[in-house]
Formats: C-alpha cells, structure tokens, sequence
C-alpha cells in the first residue's frame, strides 16, 4: 500500500468503527426516534468512510475528490454528534473531526 495514504486510511477506519458503534448505540437508546439525524449521518459516515478507505487501499485516481468528500460528511456527522451527551456520540464526533481532518490533508 502507498504510504502517504497510512494515516488518512487509519483515521477513516476508526471514524467507520465510531460511526457504526454510534448507530448501533443510538438504536437502543431510549427514545430513538430523538436520535434520527444522527443515526442516519452515522450511516453516512461510515460507508463514505468505508468507500475512501477502499478508494485508497486500491490508490484510485479519484481519492483527493472521495477524501474531499468524505472530510464534508465526517464534518456533518460530527456536529450532529455533538450535539448530544451520549458518550457514543461524543466518541464518535471525535473520531469524525479527526477523519476530517486526516480527509482535508488527502484532498489537498
């Protein structure tokens, strides 16, 4: 694998193992339906994230716009997430500010 993409690829799979541990977590809240933007932005980002990481496992020619992109949702997910007190959603908003960031260096 090239190595330039090692810390982008490392930051977009933790993001994806947030994102899905925050969506599961949010299921079995106790008012659920409270928790919908944020189940679905953890959906988001977590195949987005999914898809960069394969994008450049494969070294794509299309990671600089994949990553561009997936730096927009990991940003979105992770301001819905902080948003709530669960400590789920505050993991994960972590996780997709740091992605984010991993994401922005990758585009540029």
């Amino acid at each position: 694998m090239n190595t330039q993409y090692e810390d982008c690829l490392k930051a977009c799979l933790e993001c994806l193992e947030a994102c899905n541990h925050c969506y599961h977590a949010c299921l079995t809240e106790e008012n659920p339906a409270h928790m919908a933007k944020c189940i679905e932005l953890d959906r988001e980002c977590a195949e987005i994230c999914a898809y960069a990481a394969q994008a450049m496992q494969r070294d794509s020619q299309f990671v600089k716009q994949i990553c561009q992109l997936c730096a927009e949702i990991c940003d979105t997910c992770a301001s819905e997430c902080k948003q709530h007190d669960h400590d789920h959603c505050q993991r994960c908003a972590e996780a997709c500010f740091r992605c984010a960031e991993e994401c922005r260096k990758m585009a540029a």
